[in-house]
């Protein structure tokens, strides 16, 4: 698969401009989501751009960039669950557990499994299981990723921690390759996942060949764009493909504020919750709008069904997420 190519950068330094919203970026092959950062930033001359959770160089698919006052929200999606499609080479290790790595056949290989084989052994990882992180993450030891360590051919004892695996579906099974469509919850390695199950098949272990990622929460390979897409569009092409800054936070309660209130969050003040059909019990998060429906951002419901402020928009009276 072919790196993808990344346009020159002009000599003349940009203007930066201050643009808000969420771009959902198909990201391609052989870029770290840092330098897609870049690139985005650049095709939008934003002042500030930022990811909301990194996916490998060989990965590919959806990644969503956070602009301008969207970075404040960017650690929503962190939690959220995710969908990929991965495919996998029974029978040998990566030292990274990708393509990227060394890989080595194992002589533990006992032959190709079957399909029937396959699907009885997947059923083992569905739901709550253990999993132990590689060694090539960005999980910290002593100050330091564990990836520095690897590099350096240290090995460090990493504690297993309990993922979610919510379905995995087979979409095909051609001699020692596995394709799979996997969803799972949030702190899942899927490069770990492909080596314990090619262990479980009794092929020793097993290693990413693909990988791509499909959904976030809500979000979806549908609603992405693509880097060369991007770089084709004018200006006013590509702020239309901006998401509102409140497309991240759907799962918060919606909470209209008259004009005095707005104006009173807005200069930190606590307001009172205008809520009539429910009250939300005291710590609740809530979206933020005014009477014009102009999010605000969020606030926390505190004692006295009071709302305080929890993470506001910057100048929020003049200030307004891209739609």
């Amino acid at each position: 698969m072919l790196h993808a190519e990344i346009p020159p950068r002009s000599p003349i330094k940009p203007v930066r401009r201050t643009i808000n919203g969420v771009l959902l970026l198909d990201k391609p092959y052989g870029i770290s989501s840092n330098k897609a950062v870049q690139i985005v930033k650049r095709i939008f001359s934003a002042a500030k751009c930022g990811h909301t959770g990194t996916l490998d160089p060989m990965a590919t698919g959806l990644l969503p960039l956070c602009l301008g006052e969207a970075t404040k929200f960017s650690s929503v999606l962190l939690g959220a669950n995710k969908a990929y499609e991965a495919t996998l080479r029974l029978g040998f290790l990566s030292t990274t557990g990708d393509a990227e790595g060394e890989i080595t056949q194992l002589t533990a290989n006992a032959g190709n499994p079957t399909l029937s084989q396959c699907e009885q052994v997947l059923q083992r990882f569905i739901g709550k299981i253990m999993q132990v992180p590689p060694m090539y993450s960005a999980l910290k030891h002593q100050g330091k990723p564990l990836y520095v360590y690897a590099r350096n051919g240290k090995n460090i004892e990493r504690p297993a921690r309990e993922i979610a695996i919510h379905a995995i579906q087979i979409k095909s099974l051609i001699d020692n390759t596995l394709q799979l469509s996997i969803q799972c919850g949030t702190g899942t390695y899927i490069r770990t996942l492909a080596e314990d199950i090619g262990s479980a098949l009794g092929c020793g272990g097993a290693y990413l060949t693909q990988l791509r990622r499909t959904a976030i929460d809500r979000f979806d390979l549908s609603q992405t764009q693509t880097l060369s897409a991007l770089e084709a569009m004018n200006a006013d092409e590509q702020d239309a493909c901006l998401l509102p800054i409140d497309c991240l936070l759907q799962k918060f309660p919606a909470v209209v504020l008259d004009e005095q209130a707005a104006l009173h969050i807005v200069q930190g003040k606590i307001v009172a919750n205008p809520s009539d059909i429910s009250k939300l019990p005291e710590g609740n998060t809530v979206r933020l709008y005014d009477h014009q429906q102009q999010f605000l951002g969020l606030g926390e419901i505190i004692s006295e069904q009071k709302i305080a402020a929890k993470r506001m928009l910057a100048s929020s009276q003049l200030l307004k997420a891209v739609v």
